[in-house]
């Protein structure tokens, strides 16, 4: 083939950003050809967004089954993400599967169980991976330079959205439509970020979540969890959807070395001593250790966000570079948001990875109460909530 030959499923607020980066040519090597969603008022303003020749269909299903395509943008409500995913792997077709990979963890296994069996390529859309400044944090981890992790820190709190914004939507922050809040809306990226530039999972977490503190929800909007790593490093994470104009900070302290990412730049302190051969054998009671330290400044041009992933996604299906995110990584930012919901439902120290059974028996005690809003679904501008996540 010449070019990848993409379906979008779901064409509202993220499915239609990817169709402009289409319609704009910004994909070399891919071209979206099919799209399909519930709202006719969503095919529609797709079609006056982005005029041309598609293949629409009204359900995901039928664009898996019938649409003349290499791969599907999986672009619809969090539920629905393994289905359509799974569905589109048994067709042959490749996947690109918005994240979160699911609700819960059972429905992801599932999911990673049949990607195993096929042979199709699959990506999550982690746009936030393409980021210099994360990649730099990442690779020095990798490297062993600054020796072993001893604190990881990231409060994620510039993620300020209104009423309106919850209301834009029937599914949005309601245990049956969207199967979380904060954390399962907004904080996927930087939980798969941890995750990623850290070389690890956390094996404990107690959390601290506040269901409709700040919104008319049901869902978490006020965050803080504790962690606990397998080395023995510590470390919390917070977020909340109601402070302004809010932070996003992430530090993570290690035996010869610190790291901060904030407001575009990267900081890197490099210890000359290891620290705890210091802590134990300094003269000076209040001595610290000398250090350089590295400035990184963001270079907004190379971050590629969304069109990286894509474009890759592409080359790799034509065998022109390696895949840069497997998607069955998904599993992992689940495995944390389920775990921090698990703690703050039960009151709880959780331990990793999260028992499947539990978490599934506490979502659908709040599901089975559950209730979407009245109204419809809304268009809104999304480019806002991935343009200044850094």
């Amino acid at each position: 083939m010449e070019k990848v030959r993409y379906g979008i499923i779901g064409v509202g607020n993220m499915g239609l950003i990817h169709l402009k980066n289409f319609y704009a040519g910004k994909i070399e090597n891919g071209v979206c050809t099919a799209f399909a969603d519930l709202n006719p008022a969503k095919i529609k303003a797709a079609l006056e967004t982005c005029p041309g020749e598609y293949e629409v269909f009204e359900t995901g299903d039928e664009l898996i089954d019938r649409a003349n395509v290499d791969a599907v943008i999986v672009a619809v409500p969090h539920y629905d993400h393994p289905k359509l995913a799974i569905r589109a792997m048994k067709r042959g077709l490749h996947v690109v599967c918005e994240k979160p990979a699911g609700v819960y963890t059972k429905q992801v296994k599932e999911m990673n169980e049949v990607a195993n069996s096929c042979n199709t390529l699959f990506t999550m859309m982690y746009n936030q991976r393409t980021n210099p400044l994360y990649i730099k944090m990442h690779d020095v981890i990798a490297s062993g330079e600054l020796g072993e992790i001893r604190r990881v820190n990231w409060i994620i709190t510039n993620w300020f959205r209104t009423q309106f914004y919850y209301d834009s939507g029937s599914w949005r922050a309601t245990w049956k439509g969207e199967g979380g809040g904060v954390l399962m809306n907004q904080c996927p990226h930087q939980l798969d970020l941890m995750q990623w530039i850290c070389g690890m999972m956390p094996e404990k977490i107690h959390a601290f979540g506040h269901f409709g503190k700040w919104h008319n929800i049901e869902t978490e909007d006020d965050v803080t969890a504790y962690m606990e790593f397998p080395n023995g490093a510590t470390g919390a994470f917070i977020t909340t959807t109601a402070d302004a104009p809010g932070s996003n900070r992430f530090e993570i302290t290690a035996s010869r070395g610190r790291m901060i990412c904030e407001k575009d730049t990267l900081t890197i302190d490099r210890f000359d001593y290891d620290l705890q051969e210091y802590l134990n054998t300094s003269p000076d009671a209040f001595a610290k250790p000398k250090f350089t330290t590295e400035v990184v400044e963001q270079c907004k041009e190379k971050n590629t966000q969304h069109v990286g992933i894509l474009n890759n996604f592409s080359n790799a299906i034509l065998g022109l570079e390696p895949l840069y995110v497997d998607g069955r990584e998904g599993i992992h930012c689940v495995q944390l948001i389920n775990a921090m919901l698990l703690s703050a439902f039960t009151g709880k120290t959780v331990t990793l990875p999260v028992d499947d059974e539990e978490y599934y028996a506490e979502l659908s005690k709040r599901v089975a109460g559950s209730r979407l809003k009245e109204g419809g679904d809304k268009l809104i501008d999304n480019s806002m909530s991935f343009g200044g996540t850094q």
